[in-house]
């Protein structure tokens, strides 16, 4: 660490220090970023690459795929340009590649599991969902959208020499992971309320031993509908369903499976270790980057680093869909726009 009390009198810019000629208040972090830690992180990351790129293209998961390899790479070039400030802390293009490229990669790889949702709807039944499977998609990605035009737009400002310029910034990049948390967050509701409209209807069902578990739609009388979640389906007015909604039978066994359980495991800790990553960062940057949190190494290298490991690790095995599905995800392609069922491609 530098013991440079105060900067070279040739010194007119921060852009001209060095460790050798300047002290650490001068730089955008008060720290040097530990060289073993921030290593550690790119290695992992960079191991996952070739392994989102196998997956993905062994079980056609382009949506997925896309969503976690720019993901991936953005935190690695994030970490990349931690170790080179370690040299130099003060030049603005390490710091805001850091700043832009750890901040945003959250965005694609909360994406990547967005996609998801849809399917592990249809592998249960479309109808039991309050909205359209092609809303879910339509909904996040909007939000992860928005997000990131705010953070990457934030962070380009924050290399402002006016420090009421740099706020701003700062104020846009917290809009931007406060929205990001916001669709975390509806994320979070509407799976619980769907998994609790499931649990509902399978422990009520008469034969929830039986695969292919059928439900009856048509208006239950008081009692029933105090003990029932009847829901209203898309097939109600074709005479062959019998008003009766039916679990998606070609799924049955994958539902029943370990492989499925650990799927939606898996799903569900990324989803919560990116959630908390986010919480994090909002609080971090509400006190500026001169604050204490935003200055404290080991927390971030656990609330943002470790966190998004786990989730990375999560979604790079049992949590891939292409592992969940047992390679059934095209078999689960709905239509992204109009009404007629989609026979190829992703979403």
């Amino acid at each position: 660490m530098t013991t440079v009390t105060a900067p070279a009198p040739w010194i007119t810019s921060s852009q001209q220090c060095t460790l050798e000629t300047c002290p650490m208040s001068y730089a955008h972090i008060t720290y040097l970023p530990n060289l073993g830690g921030n290593a550690f992180y790119i290695a992992l990351f960079a191991l996952f690459i070739p392994v989102q790129c196998y997956l993905g293209i062994r079980h056609r998961t382009w949506g997925y795929l896309f969503g976690a390899i720019c993901g991936l790479i953005l935190e690695v070039l994030g970490y990349i340009a931690r170790i080179y400030m370690r040299h130099n802390p003060f030049i603005d293009r390490w710091f805001i590649m850091y700043l832009v490229c750890l901040t945003i990669a959250p965005a694609f790889l909360s994406g990547a599991i967005y996609v998801s949702l849809a399917r592990i709807v249809g592998a249960y039944s479309a109808q039991i969902s309050r909205i359209k499977q092609r809303s879910y998609s339509l909904i996040f990605i909007s939000f992860d959208i928005i997000s990131l035009l705010l953070q990457a737009a934030g962070g380009a400002i924050t290399t402002s020499n006016s420090a009421s310029t740099v706020q701003d910034g700062i104020n846009i990049m917290i809009a931007g992971l406060s929205s990001q948390v916001a669709s975390l967050t509806l994320y979070i509701v509407i799976v619980l309320d769907f998994a609790f409209r499931v649990y509902r209807l399978s422990t009520n069902s008469p034969s929830p031993s039986t695969s292919n578990t059928t439900f009856r739609l048509t208006p239950p009388s008081k009692r029933e509908s105090d003990s029932q979640d009847l829901v209203p389906g898309e097939n109600d007015a074709d005479p062959d369903t019998d008003g009766l909604i039916t679990l998606n039978p070609e799924f049955a066994s994958l539902r029943a499976s370990n492989r499925w359980k650990a799927f939606l495991f898996c799903q569900g800790l990324a989803v919560v270790c990116i959630y908390i990553r986010s919480c994090f960062r909002v609080a971090e940057l509400c006190g500026g980057f001169n604050s204490h949190l935003a200055n404290d190494q080991s927390t971030f290298m656990v609330l943002e680093g470790m966190m998004i490991s786990i989730a990375v690790i999560a979604m790079s095995t049992w949590g891939h869909p292409g592992i969940g599905f047992n390679g059934r995800w095209e078999a689960l392609n709905y239509p992204m726009f109009g009404s007629g069922r989609k026979k190829g491609g992703d979403a």
